[in-house]
């Protein structure tokens, strides 16, 4: 009995496995960079990536001094002003997934839309958390009960991750952050009427004196292109490479690519200094043993541009052969010097005065209205006080050549019926191709923003248009990187489905292609017309760009260098029309005849009324008559 007593009183051994974890709670945490962190711990998603598996950074080499310099006490900023193909996308999710882990605080993802960061989410974020075991632990699924967490707000101990859009002002107003993450931050714009989208970002992380900013995009236009101001305010490092033969360090340019005539499979690299040719195979190893050089003074922001030459995912041939394909094109020029180069494009120098007189001398005898080369047709119509003017446009294959066609006025006061009617006329009648059949207009935007807006809301509303016909009223809105079409809504006093349109987007695109000289993709065709006159095309080419100040910061407007513009703004809204279509009702084969046109743009089948019967149980459910969707 005894015995038992003072075994009952005896303490019972400490739990090994709870000391061993109250031991771990209280280490500090690994002393790792974030290089070493994703080298460790990072898990690629087979979904999100052509590379799934670990993480190694020595993959691409530049990557490691890019996200290290956040180990930097002294480095506040740091801006990536580069390529696409480098792996920005990647590094900015190591930064996060190392935070989450060992360094957790208020963090932002700020993306140019809500749609862009709901996205970013899903895709690649939510994958590398749920493939990466440390993370996987510490944020709890979205999907899971009693989870806080949803696609864009995540919850961490320590911390918490926001993805935002620039679009959307409320999240940009709201708790304080110290680690701010910006993508492609040369397509920001601003967030409404609380001002620049990137400053209101910015001001949230003003209370952390440990704060850090991560800038990152590809360049956009010159003279306006945030992450160009960025970098030039960094201590501009680039990443520097030795030659495989003499060894002197170089930065990789693309005046270095040579190649033989119309043959991109012979392209190759030559050193600056020896004139060595590099096989691919050293370009890439020559890669792996570069080092980052700063060419101005740190002053607490660290600066890296990168162009495509230094991807081990592009191949020299396959660059080369891009750059053949876009170089007679100024659209798919613009892309390949931003997202291949990493460097501005001169859209000012795009805008210069075209000129009008060449346009004019350029004209060219149509064998009949619609050439044979045309698939669709498309008008734009633009009102005024005193008249209306319409400009009918035909579009090749996929829509990348174009053939206009006619330039009508109506000089009636959109006040009268008469007006309309003429307007309708013009719309529904048709134009003759070679073989004696009629093209119809496919589609066509009328311009709400202006004058007589009620009365094209009613317009539109009540025009009778032939089978397959689409008439859309729009408004032009303003600034860089809007949609030629952007999603329509029916907030406005006529109740009708308005679409908004990037005015700036449709006149440099029209530009650009009135600079194409050859015949071929981009270019426009006009007619020997009585109405494409020398005043016609004094109008095309009637604006400008100005840079200006608008916030704080560099913009871009577009501005009239003569009163009447009336064409340029109707070509305009022709090529909106031709957004409005979705890209599946293109035909495999040009339709020479209305009948096939009005086959291939009928109302797709869910969207057709159904049966009576179907309707009348539905209206008996609302309680009402009319037709809706269950």
């Amino acid at each position: 009995m005894k015995h038992s007593e003072n075994s009952a009183s005896s303490p019972s051994p400490p739990d090994p496995d709870l000391f061993r974890a109250w031991q771990k709670a209280w280490e500090p945490p690994p002393t790792l960079t974030v290089s070493e962190w994703a080298d460790e711990f990072r898990k690629l998603s087979s979904e999100a990536s052509s590379e799934s598996g670990q993480w190694q950074t020595s993959r691409a080499e530049f990557q490691r001094g890019i996200m290290d310099a956040l180990a930097d006490p002294y480095t506040e900023k740091i801006v990536v002003k580069s390529s696409a193909q480098i792996g920005k996308s990647e590094i900015l999710l190591n930064v996060l997934g190392y935070h989450i882990h060992l360094d957790p605080c208020p963090i932002l993802l700020l993306q140019p839309t809500t749609q862009m960061a709901e996205n970013f989410s899903k895709t690649r974020v939510s994958p590398m958390i749920r493939d990466t075991k440390v993370l996987t632990q510490l944020v709890e699924d979205p999907k899971a009960r009693n989870s806080n967490n949803t696609i864009l707000q995540k919850h961490f101990q320590g911390g918490s991750l926001s993805l935002s859009g620039a679009n959307s002002p409320a999240s940009l107003s709201s708790r304080p952050i110290r680690l701010l993450l910006i993508d492609e931050v040369s397509r920001m714009s601003t967030a409404g009427a609380e001002g620049d989208a990137v400053n209101l970002a910015i001001k949230r992380t003003t209370t952390f004196f440990n704060r850090k900013i991560f800038l990152v995009s590809t360049p956009q236009n010159k003279d306006s292109c945030r992450i160009s101001e960025a970098f030039q305010d960094s201590d501009q490092r680039k990443f520097w490479v030795p030659c495989p033969h003499c060894g002197e360090e170089q930065v990789l340019l693309w005046k270095q690519v040579k190649w033989e005539s119309s043959r991109p499979e012979t392209a190759t690299y030559t050193c600056q200094h020896c004139k060595e040719i590099w096989s691919e195979g050293q370009r890439l190893k020559a890669i792996q043993q570069g080092q980052w050089k700063a060419e101005e003074e740190f002053r607490g922001t660290a600066g890296f541009w990168l162009n495509a030459l230094y991807s081990p995912w592009a191949r020299l041939p396959e660059l080369v052969q891009e750059f053949l394909e876009a170089k007679e094109n100024p659209e798919q020029l613009k892309v390949f010097i931003n997202t291949v180069l990493a460097e501005e494009w001169d859209a000012t120098s795009q805008a210069e005065k075209i000129d009008d007189l060449g346009l004019y001398n350029r004209r060219e005898k149509y064998v009949s209205q619609v050439p044979d080369e045309v698939e669709l047709i498309t008008a734009g119509i633009d009102v005024q006080d005193d008249r209306l003017e319409i400009s009918t446009i035909g579009h090749g294959t996929q829509g990348k050549e174009i053939w206009a066609i006619d330039h009508a006025i109506i000089f009636e006061d959109p006040a009268s019926s008469s007006a309309w009617e003429e307007l309708t006329h013009i719309i529904t009648t048709g134009f003759s191709r070679s073989d004696g059949s009629k093209a119809f207009i496919t589609a066509a935007c009328i311009d709400s923003g202006g004058h007589h807006t009620g009365t094209v809301y009613d317009y539109c509303k009540r025009v009778q248009l032939r089978r397959g016909q689409r008439l859309h009223p729009i408004k032009g809105v303003g600034g860089e990187g809007k949609p030629i079409l952007g999603r329509p809504s029916r907030n406005n006093s006529g109740r009708v489905q308005l679409f908004p349109m990037g005015s700036d987007t449709a006149k440099e695109l029209i530009y650009s292609r009135l600079k194409i000289q050859k015949p071929g993709a981009g270019f426009i065709h006009f007619p020997e017309s009585a109405c494409f006159d020398l005043e016609y095309f004094q109008q095309l080419t009637a604006e400008r760009i100005q840079i200006r100040f608008h916030k704080g910061y560099r913009k871009r407007e577009w501005v009239k260098a003569r009163p009447r513009n009336e064409a340029l703004d109707c070509f305009a809204m022709a090529l909106a029309a031709l957004a409005s279509l979705n890209i599946r009702r293109w035909s495999s084969r040009p339709f020479r005849r209305a009948e096939e046109a009005e086959e291939i743009l009928e109302e797709p089948e869910e969207t057709k009324k159904p049966p009576e019967p179907v309707q009348r149980l539905r209206r008996q459910r609302r309680g009402g008559s009319g037709w809706m969707n269950l």
